[in-house]
């Protein structure tokens, strides 16, 4: 469970990171913090992304012995997925340690599958979380606003003695910061896009609130509009999926240029260097690396307005929003594709994500952090 992620020279400041469900993004993102900011000293507490219900209310006693905890630290980071109220009760020295929660998703946001239980014991971690850190980061404003609305929904279905105050003080200890993209996605040039047959690539987890069906449904009035496309369809896949899946591989074998998990990361992103159109359908999406990635490696995208994607995908890329009603959006997305190859636009790189732009905000927001727990500054 217990992680060295980065061993620094005597005397830098040091960080005890948190990852209580260490799904692939949140891995991909501690890995990269701590390889960005290597002159900190980190420590790293990780448990398997497994056994959601259990491990969102557990982690604080899967960590009760923990030998790290009983340490002195500069500053502790909590990923979304923490119970850190009840982690800085059980371990009571934290309570005077700058603590900052990295929020990849808020739980009033997921979207619900039928097969779960009804709870809100993981809105309740999100929220006492929020509450007990010093400051909350979220990876998109989109993220953070869900989150403020979603506590606001809860509130107001208390019966009585509810806390006045509180959103705004939640939003007033809010920061944006996303997850970063490694700078060598960027590329400076690429052979220009195959507009008269356009490489269409969905790299996205191969679940429903991914719009697989969405996607279906695209395709399909593409082909009834005979409107010329290859295609690609990747990303991490579960052992069962939805079944617009085996639909689209049936219909349109002929046209796909890469199918399933890519398990080489050098391979997928020779893919997305190759790729034309990067599209979304998605109905959730916190931030979308996906689509940061392809659009940094010269994708031009394809999004719906909604979600994180008014923050950087360009308006005229995307479509128009119908999440009740698939088919009309299919014909959004097929009508801005079509404009898209009428327009012929550049490639628009996502440049604030870059990874060594976003390096220094993490640095300053740490050290801020810091200070304020060693009395030499008030954070705000």
């Amino acid at each position: 469970m217990t992680e060295s992620e980065r061993h620094s020279p005597e005397g830098s400041c040091r960080i005890l990171l948190l990852s209580g469900y260490d799904a692939t993004s949140h891995k991909r993102w501690r890995h990269q913090i701590t390889g960005l900011l290597g002159d900190y000293h980190w420590q790293t507490l990780a448990l398997p992304p497994r056994f959601f219900r259990w491990r969102i209310r557990g982690n604080p006693l899967s960590w009760l012995n923990e030998p790290c905890l009983q340490e002195p630290w500069d500053l502790v980071i909590a990923t979304s997925m923490v119970d850190l109220a009840s982690l800085r009760s059980f371990h009571p020295h934290l309570a005077g340690t700058p603590c900052l929660l990295y929020m990849h998703e808020n739980q009033f946001a997921f979207p619900v599958s039928g097969k779960q239980p009804a709870s809100v014991d993981p809105q309740m971690v999100n929220l006492y979380s929020a509450i007990s850190a010093d400051c909350v980061a979220f990876n998109s404003a989109w993220n953070r606003d869900s989150f403020l609305d979603g506590v606001r929904k809860f509130l107001d279905k208390m019966p009585d003695e509810v806390p006045n105050g509180l959103i705004t003080r939640l939003r007033e200890k809010s920061r944006v910061i996303p997850v970063p993209i490694e700078d060598r996605l960027f590329i400076d040039a690429r052979d220009g896009v195959n507009w008269a047959r356009p490489h269409l690539l969905w790299n996205h987890r191969w679940e429903y609130d991914k719009g697989p069906d969405r996607l279906w449904k695209l395709l399909q009035v593409l082909e009834r509009r005979a409107v010329p496309f290859r295609l690609s369809v990747v990303g991490e896949s579960f052992r069962r999926h939805p079944p617009a899946f085996a639909r689209i591989r049936e219909a349109f074998g002929d046209r796909i240029e890469q199918w399933g998990f890519l398990e080489s990361r050098g391979d997928y992103e020779r893919l997305l260097r190759q790729a034309d159109i990067v599209i979304s359908t998605a109905l959730h999406d916190f931030q979308g690396l996906s689509m940061l990635e392809a659009m940094a490696s010269g994708c031009v995208p394809l999004a719906p307005d909604r979600l994180a994607y008014r923050e950087y995908v360009p308006a005229d890329c995307r479509y128009a929003s119908h999440e009740q009603d698939a088919d009309a959006e299919a014909h959004a997305a097929a009508d801005c594709l079509e404009r898209l190859v009428r327009c012929q636009p550049h490639a628009c790189p996502p440049e604030p994500w870059r990874a060594s732009v976003l390096a220094e905000q993490y640095r300053s927001l740490f050290d801020a952090l810091i200070h304020a727990g060693q009395g030499h500054l008030t954070f705000s």
